[in-house]
């Protein structure tokens, strides 16, 4: 599944979409600790957390991750709703809490 088809989903709230659609979906990984993240999220991965500041989008480019989800109602402030414009990553939100978040997606990948 490409972020692209998770979108036209509609699964997800709109934050911004980014640059790279087209981008296969590894995983899921969940993780609310900025530098497990950083050492830890595989390349392609949907990064599902409740983080929304700007460190969270330094993470998920520094570490290659597809799409970024926002857990639990978290939200990005104006600025990093800019910087991810800027990075051109992907960021969509939710409601539901992280587990249920990523095994939605999980599920949507078998």
């Amino acid at each position: 599944m490409t972020v692209q088809e998770l979108i036209d989903r509609k699964m997800f709230q709109e934050i911004n979409i980014g640059d790279d659609t087209g981008r296969i979906i590894t995983k899921p990984f969940c993780c609310d600790l900025l530098s497990i993240a950083m050492g830890r999220a595989p390349a392609g991965c949907i990064w599902v957390t409740v983080m929304g500041n700007l460190n969270t989008l330094a993470v998920a480019a520094l570490t290659d991750a597809a799409c970024v989800i926002l857990a639990e109602g978290a939200a990005l402030d104006e600025a990093a709703v800019k910087r991810a414009a800027v990075e051109g990553i992907t960021v969509l939100r939710t409601e539901e809490p992280v587990f249920d978040a990523a095994l939605r997606i999980s599920q949507l990948l078998k």
